[in-house]
């Protein structure tokens, strides 16, 4: 059954960045992040791309895991000063940021994470991947729970790019009660249809925004196709980013909007637990 979390009553302003990190280069990375969570004034979430602070790089993340890798401790608090620029850009615009990490826990696990860093400046290692795509399960340990961040009474899942090919990875967060899904990403030029697609479809399947980061540009066979967008909860693009270039995209989500979609579409609510009996198969 899907929990019953009340409706936003107010609209929330959030920003979505495609950017280029430098591969390893955590500190350069953070002051760029600081730079557009500042470009992105008056949002109160605001989301960049995966792994953007040592960047999607493996053979750089292979190479160098002490330099890359922030550690968490078991709360998974994380206490890096070369997120400091982070912290003071959270701090000034009031906002909540969320930023792809290489995490490093007390247990020993390295998960790829989006750090949430709250308006006091506070960072959080919030989520842990739980679909590793390709070679990332070379290099990493995949996350073992979802998570939600709520901001000013919208309720938002956690999700890291692969997630998001997933149909019940976003509708676990909507039957938990979310309103949004936020979905730091990585796609590679070339998959700029499957790109639009996922998140449009997240959106449409569980009546919800989505806010979708993407890294942009680099060296092959690393560059990033960037197209960040926040779609709306029947999957239309409120806005989008263009296939290559910086950018800094805003967008107001309306708690309205959420509840006549949710009112017209009651897919949330007219789905069944399970599917039945056995599947019958017939020959023709």
């Amino acid at each position: 059954m899907t929990q019953a979390v009340p409706l936003p009553t107010r609209p929330l302003t959030v920003a979505t960045i495609q950017a280029e990190p430098v591969p390893g280069d955590v500190v350069g990375n953070a002051a760029t992040a600081a730079r557009l969570v500042g470009r992105a004034a008056g949002a109160r979430v605001v989301v960049l791309p995966e792994l953007f602070l040592p960047a999607y790089h493996p053979p750089t993340l292979r190479a160098d895991p002490t330099g890359t890798d922030v550690g968490a401790d078991p709360e998974g608090r994380v206490d890096d000063p070369r997120l400091d620029p982070l912290r003071v850009a959270a701090r000034d615009g009031g906002t909540s940021v969320v930023i792809g990490a290489a995490v490093r826990h007390p247990d020993g696990r390295r998960t790829i994470s989006s750090l949430v860093v709250d308006p006091t400046g506070t960072v959080t290692a919030a989520y842990d991947k739980q679909q590793l795509w390709g070679g990332e399960r070379e290099l990493f340990d995949a996350g073992r729970r979802g998570a939600s961040l709520l901001v000013d009474g919208w309720l938002f899942g956690l999700g890291i790019c692969y997630d998001g090919c997933f149909p019940e990875h976003g509708r676990a967060a909507a039957v938990d009660g979310a309103h949004g899904y936020l979905c730091p990403s990585g796609y590679l030029a070339g998959s700029e249809h499957r790109r639009d697609l996922y998140y449009a479809a997240r959106a449409l399947d569980n009546t919800m925004y989505v806010v979708f980061a993407n890294a942009v540009d680099g060296a092959d066979p690393w560059r990033f196709n960037g197209g960040a967008a926040v779609y709306e909860p029947e999957g239309r693009p409120l806005v989008r980013g263009a296939d290559t270039g910086e950018d800094v995209l805003v967008a107001t989500l309306d708690p309205a909007a959420l509840g006549a979609t949710r009112a017209a579409h009651t897919m949330l609510t007219d789905r069944l637990t399970d599917q039945g009996l056995a599947r019958t198969t017939l020959v023709g």
